[in-house]
């Protein structure tokens, strides 16, 4: 039974090994080999960190899948968001989602979305392939065509899209 499971409040963001892991994939890393050399920034970086920290929230009780996201506006702002499950499956929400909502409302309808990154962690507290489903993308790309999206690939590199290139066929004007 997992610590989750017994009632006890998980680990503040994640293990030693998963912390290792990241650090590793942010020191020294500076291209990534499945975007054609885009260079993680030190402002991608940045959002990676926050996303990472608000992996810390999640309630991720049924899946133990904890998913942190934080969004970079145009204004400069950074918002974060986790993943919010439910013994009802659709009734979750996701990290990505939850950071949009956040941004929107600090900044109100005009929000602009220049970046997002999106951390998970799995049940052994390890880094873990996430990128934004389906639903998520189209609500990046509701608040921009051209947003970057850095996530952690199956690789465990991290990689950087534009949203067009993760929804090519979106709806909307973003």
């Amino acid at each position: 039974m997992t610590a989750a499971r017994r009632g006890a409040r998980p680990k503040p963001w994640a293990s030693r090994t998963a912390r290792a892991i990241l650090a590793r994939q942010h020191e020294g890393f500076g291209m990534d080999g499945n975007t054609g050399g885009t260079a993680l920034t030190q402002k991608h970086r940045e959002l990676i960190e926050a996303a990472r920290a608000a992996t810390a929230q999640a309630y991720a009780r049924y899946s133990g899948f904890r998913v942190g996201a934080a969004l970079l506006s145009e204004q400069g702002n950074v918002y974060t968001g986790c993943n919010v499950e439910n013994v009802s499956y659709p009734v979750g929400v996701c990290a990505e989602r939850n950071a949009i909502g956040a941004a929107v409302r600090a900044e109100g309808p005009g929000l602009r979305v220049a970046a997002v990154a999106v951390v998970a962690f799995n049940r052994r507290d390890e880094p873990s392939a996430c990128s934004p489903c389906g639903e998520c993308r189209q609500a990046i790309r509701e608040f921009s065509g051209s947003a970057e999206v850095i996530y952690m690939g199956r690789e465990g590199d991290m990689t950087v899209r534009t949203i067009a290139e993760l929804l090519p066929d979106a709806f909307g004007s973003g």
